[in-house]
């Protein structure tokens, strides 16, 4: 991976699928936040941007070595959609009905001692209303008509005129629905110091924070794989055509 302070986090991520879960674990935003540079994105976090580069690099040698993760970037999007579908919509559907009834049970109980707790569960709520919503939408609506017009360019054929108009007028309003979920995020995770649970947890506390940060996680690659690829690669095919 060509590695310079200049490229935007968006760019090393594209590059090198690996670097996602080096963000992830330092806390950059590569998803909804990723035009910043690496040296911005780096100062934002008060990390050093060479550690974080030579952090970068054992990623990208270590993928390499292991050769298992797709390349989005040239495989069909009918098969990127059926990932996203099959795995990240699936997951986030099955977290979302599984956390909603424990974090009422966790309220219930820490509440009290804990008021930070409801906020928290209101913003979740929220994400909960939105991503359901969103999630339809992709699934009936937008990924069908991506997965019609790359089979209409592999036959050679006009891409049919969709309802939307251009491709780019759905994915706009996708690109915005998923910064509101990145605020949902971010408000979630500082509301609960970074999902770190107090000393006085039960175990279901602990399973809830930890639950939402690995939800968190799940969710900044889903929308990186749809904001950075899909969406990009859908646009450029209509235009090419």
């Amino acid at each position: 991976m060509s590695m310079t302070i200049e490229k935007t986090v968006r760019e090393l991520a594209l590059e090198n699928p690996a670097a996602t879960r080096v963000f992830e674990k330092l806390g950059i935003d590569y998803c909804c936040g990723g035009n910043k540079s690496l040296e911005q994105a780096c100062r934002a976090a008060n990390l050093s941007v060479d550690e974080v580069i030579d952090t970068l690099e054992v990623a990208d040698h270590s993928a390499n070595a292991v050769q298992a993760i797709h390349d989005w970037q040239t495989e069909p999007l009918a098969d990127l959609i059926s990932h996203i579908t099959n795995t990240h919509h699936k997951y986030t559907r099955e977290e979302l009905a599984r956390l909603a009834p424990l974090f009422d049970k966790v309220c219930s109980v820490h509440g009290k001692n804990h008021p930070e707790l409801q906020p928290i569960r209101a913003s979740f709520q929220g994400l909960v209303q939105e991503l359901t919503t969103h999630m339809m939408k992709e699934e009936r609506v937008l990924f069908p008509y991506i997965v019609r017009m790359e089979e209409t360019v592999i036959q050679s054929e006009p891409i049919l005129p969709s309802p939307f108009g251009s491709v780019q007028n759905p994915v706009l309003m996708m690109e915005h629905e998923h910064d509101s979920a990145g605020n949902a995020l971010r408000a979630m995770r500082e509301g609960s110091s970074g999902y770190t649970p107090p000393p006085d947890a039960c175990i279901s506390y602990q399973t809830l924070y930890k639950a939402l940060a690995e939800l968190e996680s799940d969710l900044h690659q889903h929308i990186h794989l749809e904001n950075n690829i899909l969406f990009r690669r859908a646009i450029a095919m209509e235009k090419a055509h």
